[in-house]
């Protein structure tokens, strides 16, 4: 039988071709148009459709450089099924280099939107109008938040058999069980029965070239193990761990924040992380962290009052913790990570 056009936003994409697709979202202030912009690659057969997706929270930039880069990667001549790339959702947070939109609300809290409310609702309605309900699979690319660094990791629901494949053929060394917060994409995709899965890597606003080449790699993996190019999957020798819980080691203390600790590190129940010193004196205060497992997340900056979230530890059963530190030291020889 033969392959059929794809259709989006009222255009055909011929099958093994690719198309650049402007959706009208909205004006700016000086009249300006608006637009979410999909670049589709409709293959040559017939498949799945995945969506992948960057910047939902505006200022997060690897992302954007993982889509740009996977753009010049594909070959819809050589693709089975459809991939939809929109490499910036969150227009308005990318203009003003902000997380959020103009009225401070956060776009993944804002699905599955509405066609009359506030900014954020009407965008995430968009998007799942046009975008969204085309898909059969989503991978959505993020970082850490501003001045917080992520190790390369993948959050998804590990109850979601679909998802939790995708997740393991990504190949992160550490799998974060996630559960979706309600008004998230993760929500809204589970809602519909599509399988998604969340990439976090690095630091809002900035590139970890590492992380972004680990992050294209990972979607060529996903896309290969859905039968949609043809191939092995890249392995970096990593088998991720599934991690079941994580949790902040906070400050204890105000003052200059000294860590002891790196990104990727295993570290022990009673270790020290970090100390806390007066930047008018010697006083120091050491802080110990509550948890076993491995640093995911780490804050950048060196001063923190009493409370202030600094390391964020997964937490692995103990036979496995092991496997997952081998795991991220392989990771990170792997891509060249290099720790803070």
């Amino acid at each position: 039988m033969k392959h059929r056009s794809y259709q989006l936003a009222n255009q055909r994409i011929a099958p093994g071709s690719r198309h650049s697709v402007k959706i009208p979202a909205a004006r700016l202030y000086n009249d300006t148009p608006m637009d979410l912009h999909a670049e589709v690659f409709h293959g040559v057969k017939p498949g799945p459709t995945l969506l992948v997706c960057a910047a939902i929270h505006g200022d997060e930039l690897n992302g954007i450089e993982v889509c740009r880069r996977l753009m010049n990667e594909l070959d819809p001549l050589q693709l089975t099924g459809t991939v939809i790339i929109v490499p910036i959702v969150n227009v308005y947070g990318f203009i003003h280099q902000s997380r959020y939109l103009p009225d401070r609300r956060d776009l993944n809290r804002c699905f599955p939107g509405s066609e009359r409310g506030a900014l954020g609702s009407r965008l995430a309605y968009l998007f799942n109008e046009t975008l969204v309900q085309n898909a059969t699979h989503i991978i959505d690319l993020h970082t850490g938040a501003i001045h917080r660094t992520n190790l390369p990791q993948i959050r998804v629901d590990t109850d979601n058999a679909d998802a939790l494949a995708m997740a393991e053929a990504f190949g992160t060394p550490v799998i974060l069980h996630s559960k979706e917060r309600d008004g998230s994409l993760r929500a809204l995709a589970s809602e519909l029965g599509i399988p998604l899965i969340l990439y976090e890597a690095g630091e809002a606003l900035r590139f970890d070239y590492p992380a972004i080449k680990a992050g294209v790699t990972g979607v060529i993996n996903v896309m290969k193990s859905l039968k949609m190019l043809k191939g092995r999957r890249t392995r970096k020798k990593v088998k991720p761990v599934i991690a079941h819980r994580s949790a902040w080691i906070r400050n204890e203390y105000d003052g200059l924040v000294l860590p002891k600790v790196e990104l990727g590190q295993t570290i022990n129940k009673g270790q020290v992380v970090a100390q806390t010193v007066n930047p008018h004196g010697d006083e120091v205060h050491a802080i110990k962290s509550p948890y076993h497992g491995i640093v995911i997340g780490i804050s950048n900056i060196p001063v923190a009052n009493e409370g202030e979230a600094l390391f964020n530890v997964a937490q692995f059963n103990g036979e496995r913790i092991e496997s997952a530190s081998e795991n991220v030291d392989v990771f990170v020889e792997a891509y060249q990570l290099k720790p803070i």
